[in-house]
């Protein structure tokens, strides 16, 4: 580890550096503040621009993005009673009623500190035990890449919302598209129907700004969303955060943040899942419990971070199995491929500076997202109010220009068109998207290694069974696969009325 610490501290601390991990945090802030507008969704629309950049940059300005909008959720959950991501919402229960009693910069800075907290901290696991993976995964042949590619699947269990069924049929969708292209063995065309240009198959950024960007502007148009009127009033206050409650916030903090992180490592979890959790766990052992849902500081110190100690731990299985723990971690992984950077085997030997200076370059982001919050709470607050007349379609002019920069032609422009409107559809036949995306990632890697496994063995299937390693894969998605079935059981039964 030493001997690439000190190389991956100079690549990281340059002047492009730093400036890009700022714009990131403000970006990434000014996003999850405004109610509607997911993390994903940003980190897609500016995705294209990481393409120009190389490897350490580029993966500064995402991570900044992507931290940032985990304390950016909170704002607007505090100030308006309405979580600007799906996470911020256990931060509401509390966040909000705080500000009703008169202290809405306490409860803001209360979600910036813990929020930071959670960030380093996951920041650090990542430090200490992504390299420990990378060993490991070193190790791994193609027969135990393709147990890992399939367990990676099992996340789509995680990602499917209320029906199982449909988050199957958007997978599959997913992998279909993922065969669009040349046979990775053979090179034979496959579903281009003499199109040349989609012989290279489909840019992942492309699909996604039609899955998730473009379709959200359909979604808006169909609603008429009332302004969120912002009383400047509020935020008057002296944020004064006295020494008690610093030290009742201490443990639910440092639990909260372990438990984001063993949520995070685990594929197919999230932010939410980890709030939730954390929230409900520092209730049970809280000695004043009933604050809870009244304003009570160590409810939001809990959620705030717990959510944030997930970005950390799911760049775990990204860098080192190449398996995303999340849709937008999966997202970030086409980052790395454009810099010829290949998660998982030996990138933590190939690449080993690069990968420290990324891991290192998380504390930096969570330091100056803690810094930008300080000074710029008021400027994300005020951002709250934008109507939707104004923000729209600065999106969409995003949304078009990100299409179009990826590779210079209009061909790309109506490819996301297509699948916007692809999106649409399955929205209104409620089939969830992230599937797709992950079917998107997952389907050639799982491909690939599949059909080198079974030419290495001459067409024996034995070979996937033949490891200790595929054993312990198998082990897991068998486990994965009868905790989900149990879930359902358990819903079914508590439902019995309720078709998936």
């Amino acid at each position: 580890m030493l001997q690439h610490i000190i190389p991956a501290t100079g690549l990281l601390f340059t002047l492009e550096n730093i400036l890009w991990i700022n714009i990131g945090v403000f970006i990434g802030s000014v996003f999850a503040a405004i109610p509607g507008l997911s993390v994903i969704l940003c980190v897609i629309l500016f995705l294209p621009v990481t393409y120009s950049m190389s490897a350490i940059p580029g993966m500064m300005f995402l991570l900044g993005i992507y931290c940032a909008g985990g304390y950016g959720g909170s704002v607007s959950a505090i100030l308006i009673n309405t979580p600007g991501t799906p996470h911020a919402a256990a931060t509401m229960l509390d966040g909000h009623p705080l500000s009703e009693q008169g202290r809405t910069k306490a409860a803001l800075k209360i979600a910036l500190y813990a929020s930071t907290f959670g960030g380093v901290f996951s920041a650090l696991m990542l430090l200490f035990l992504g390299p420990q993976v990378a060993k490991i995964a070193a190790q791994l042949g193609t027969a135990e890449y393709f147990m890992v590619c399939v367990f990676g699947l099992t996340i789509i269990a995680g990602v499917s919302g209320k029906s199982m069924i449909k988050g199957l049929i958007s997978a599959c969708l997913g992998l279909l598209i993922s065969c669009v292209g040349s046979d990775p063995m053979t090179s034979y065309d496959r579903f281009t129907f003499g199109i040349s240009r989609l012989y290279l198959g489909l840019d992942l950024a492309i699909c996604l700004i039609g899955l998730f960007a473009l379709v959200e502007i359909m979604a808006k148009a169909e609603r008429r969303l009332d302004r969120l009127n912002l009383d400047a009033t509020q935020i008057k206050d002296d944020g004064v955060i006295t020494k008690a409650e610093y030290k009742r916030m201490a443990r639910p903090v440092l639990l909260s943040s372990i438990i984001g992180v063993l949520v995070g490592i685990i594929p197919g979890t999230g932010a939410s899942e980890a709030s939730w959790f954390s929230y409900n766990t520092a209730k049970n052992m809280s000695k004043h419990p009933e604050e809870f849902g009244h304003g009570s500081v160590e409810g939001v110190a809990a959620a705030e971070s717990a959510n944030n100690a997930v970005t950390g731990a799911t760049l775990i299985p990204l860098l080192t199995l190449g398996i995303p723990g999340d849709g937008t971690v999966a997202i970030m992984l086409s980052a790395l491929m454009i810099n010829g950077l290949n998660p998982g085997l030996s990138l933590f030997t190939t690449q080993g500076d690069i990968m420290y200076a990324i891991m290192l370059g998380l504390i930096l982001v969570n330091i100056f997202m803690c810094l930008q919050g300080k000074f710029l709470t008021t400027l994300f607050a005020k951002v709250v109010s934008i109507p939707q007349e104004i923000l729209t379609p600065i999106i969409v002019i995003f949304c078009f220009a990100g299409a179009y920069s990826v590779n210079g032609n209009y061909f790309d422009v109506g490819v996301a068109l297509i699948f916007g409107i692809l999106s649409w559809v399955l929205r209104k036949l409620e089939l969830p998207p992230v599937p797709i995306l992950l079917g998107l990632v997952l389907g050639s890697m799982t491909e690939t290694n599949f059909r080198r496994a079974l030419l290495i063995s001459n067409g024996n299937p034995g070979i996937f069974f033949s490891s200790v390693y595929c054993i312990i894969f198998l082990v897991l998605i068998v486990a994965a696969v009868g905790t989900i079935v149990r879930g359902k059981m358990k819903e079914r039964k508590a439902n019995p009325q309720k078709e998936d």
